[in-house]
């Protein structure tokens, strides 16, 4: 048996969740579906699937061989649109992770207007609250919100976003005034598990060189942007989010932006690729099509925040 294709069958297991799956996606009967898995355990020496009859997973080994392959199939997809040259079209599936909240409502719908132009490209969207090593799972495109260290990748700049506090008009009416970063101690806290469980950081004062912190036992933790938002904007507590989380909260109403003055620089948002993946057709089709939409909403964004801070700030002087 030919160990790339059963590497394409084996991949295609893993992402549909089951054999039956990776055999509908490329109309493979069962049968050879499993003889390729079973070709590639013998090849290994080791079990790939720890398979059930409703689902499957990875063994150990299965991880560190699922993401070899990807990397292997994605080398070897690039090497032959490059020997096609210039004449190559957008086909084939693209892989893209984001973070959880702008994959589900920022990407998403804009995948659904790619796919509509691109009708040879199918797309796998792989969401997670984490960062992903692009090599080794076989990424062709990151939207990733962090300062970027040097590395060989290429990264195409879409805006930026603010860290920010915020609780809702109902909240604040029944508690006391924030004012300052001390007052926070004071309030009920929504916390998330990753923008701090027990303090949450601020930077200097002015004339000051000392980061600032403020220790909190928080009322509730929860470890889902949706839920930390949800909670806020029912007026339970004082959350901590990234700007774009909040966007449509912040334009009804139900949220309000606090201390503004005190947030950390907003954090870049980037498109990010592995060298000389945006040679390849799909990829290079993706990034001019999504690139400009993601800039102006990030941009968008950006304006609507300010807006409402400053709105924000001007109530705070007339209080």
């Amino acid at each position: 048996m030919d160990r790339i294709d059963a590497m394409k069958i084996f991949v295609a297991a893993v992402d549909e969740g089951s054999l039956a799956g990776a055999g509908r996606k490329l109309r493979r009967s069962p049968a050879a579906v499993s003889r390729a898995i079973a070709f590639l355990e013998h090849h290994v020496g080791a079990e790939l699937l720890h398979r059930t009859t409703r689902s499957l997973k990875l063994s150990d080994t299965g991880q560190r061989y699922a993401a070899a392959c990807r990397r292997i199939l994605s080398e070897l997809e690039e090497a032959e649109i490059s020997a096609g040259g210039e004449r190559s079209a957008p086909r084939g599936t693209l892989t893209i992770t984001a973070p959880v909240v702008v994959g589900e409502d920022v990407l998403r719908p804009l995948l659904d207007a790619f796919m509509t132009e691109y009708p040879a490209v199918s797309v796998r969207l792989v969401m997670l609250d984490r960062t992903v090593n692009l090599i080794d799972e076989g990424i062709d495109v990151a939207l990733r919100i962090a300062q970027l260290a040097d590395s060989n990748f290429i990264a195409i700049k879409l805006g930026e976003v603010r860290r920010v506090l915020a609780a809702s008009p109902g909240y604040l009416a029944r508690h006391p005034v924030i004012g300052e970063v001390a007052d926070l101690a004071k309030h009920q806290i929504i916390a998330m598990t990753h923008f701090g469980l027990d303090s949450w950081s601020f930077p200097p004062a002015a004339r000051s060189k000392v980061a600032r912190a403020v220790q909190f036992e928080p009322r509730l933790v929860v470890n889902t942007v949706r839920a930390a938002v949800s909670s806020a904007s029912e007026g339970y507590g004082v959350t901590r989010l990234f700007s774009y989380h909040i966007a449509e909260e912040i334009r009804d109403g139900r949220l309000q932006i606090l201390l503004p003055g005190d947030e950390h620089p907003p954090l870049p948002v980037h498109l990010l690729a592995p060298q000389g993946r945006f040679d390849v057709p799909k990829v290079r089709a993706f990034v001019d099509f999504a690139a400009p939409r993601l800039k102006r909403y990030f941009e968008r964004l950006s304006h609507e925040a300010s807006r409402a801070s400053r709105s924000r700030r001007g109530r705070v002087s007339a209080e």
